[in-house]
C-alpha cells in the first residue's frame, strides 16, 4: 500500500511539472514542506462526533481523525492535530496555522470561492431533530412563525434553515453537541444536524426525535488554502486508494452508520 501511495504522489508531482502546472523547480509546495518537515498537520474541530472528539481514554479519535492518521502513516510523517471550534476553523487554516481541515465541511459555493477541496470521502444527509412531545412528524412541521431552530454557527445547517424553514427563527450555537443539548433543555424547539449525529444525540437524550424526511443531502470534503494544489491532487488520489481497497468504506460504516462507536469510546 506504502508503495503505491508513493508511486501515486510521485505520479502526481510529474504530472504537474509535465503540463506546467507547478512552481518553478526551486520552489516548494506545500506537499514538499509536510515531506521535509516530517509533520502534517491538520485542522479538527474540538468536539464533533463522531468526526472528531476525545474519547473516554482521553485519546482524540473519529471519522475524520482516523483519516488523517492513515495518511501521516502512509506518508511516513508525524501527525500533530490542532482543535478549533467550527467557525475558527477556517480562519486559522487562511493563517497558515495547519496544511488543511479534515472535517465534515461542506463545499459550498462561497468556500470554494477561497478554499481548495479534496473530492468528497462521503455524503451525509441533512435532518431535524425536535422533542418527542411536540407533536411534529416532519421537518417541515418547524417552518412556523415563533418557532426557534438551532445549527452550527457559520455551518450549512443555519443555511438550510433560512432557505427551507424561513418562517422559523435561527439560532446559532458554537457546536452541535450544544444546539442538542439546547434542543434537549427546551431552549429551542427544533435543530438541524447531520442524520449521523442525529442519532448520536437521539441516543443521549431520550426526549429528543429524528423528524421524517430528508432536507439536504451534502458532499463532505477536506479543505486546504487556494494555492495548495498539490496537496489537494494528492488527497483526491488518496481517497480514491482508500475508496478502491474499502478502507475508507469500513470507516465510514463504523463511525457514521452505526453507533457501534459509541460503545468502544463513550
Amino acid at each position: 500500500m506504502k508503495s503505491i501511495l508513493k508511486t501515486a504522489l510521485a505520479a502526481v508531482t510529474a504530472i504537474g511539472v509535465t503540463f506546467g502546472m507547478s512552481a518553478p523547480a526551486s520552489a516548494e509546495t506545500e506537499m514538499d514542506e509536510i515531506l521535509q518537515r516530517g509533520e502534517l498537520r491538520v485542522g479538527v474541530q474540538t468536539q464533533g462526533a463522531p468526526v472528531s472528539f476525545i474519547n473516554k481514554d482521553g485519546e482524540r479519535t473519529g471519522l475524520a481523525i482516523e483519516i488523517v492518521k492513515m495518511m501521516a502513516d502512509d506518508l511516513g510523517v508525524k501527525l500533530v492535530l490542532q482543535d478549533y471550534d467550527w467557525k475558527g476553523l477556517i480562519p486559522a487554516l487562511l493563517a497558515s496555522k495547519f496544511d488543511f481541515i479534515a472535517a465534515d465541511m461542506t463545499p459550498t459555493p462561497q468556500r470554494t470561492a477561497q478554499l481548495l477541496f479534496s473530492r468528497p470521502f462521503f455524503y451525509q444527509d441533512t435532518v431535524a431533530m425536535t422533542a418527542k412531545d411536540s407533536g411534529r412528524t416532519t421537518w417541515e412541521d418547524l417552518n412556523k412563525e415563533g418557532l426557534n431552530v438551532g445549527g452550527v454557527q457559520g455551518g450549512t445547517y443555519v443555511t438550510a434553515i433560512k432557505e427551507f424553514l424561513p418562517n422559523a427563527t435561527v439560532k446559532e450555537f458554537a457546536s452541535g453537541p450544544a444546539a442538542a443539548q439546547a434542543l434537549a433543555a427546551g431552549r429551542v424547539d427544533g435543530a438541524l444536524t447531520d442524520l449521523g449525529n442525529a442519532q448520536t444525540y437521539v441516543g443521549g437524550y431520550d426526549n429528543l426525535m429524528i423528524l421524517d424526511g430528508i432536507i439536504t443531502r451534502e458532499p463532505l470534503a477536506f479543505a486546504t488554502r487556494a494555492e495548495n494544489s498539490h496537496l489537494k491532487f494528492w488527497m483526491d488520489n488518496y481517497f480514491e486508494l482508500v475508496s478502491a481497497n474499502g478502507k475508507l468504506d469500513r470507516l465510514v460504516e463504523y463511525w457514521w452508520n452505526s453507533r457501534d462507536w459509541e460503545a468502544d469510546h463513550k
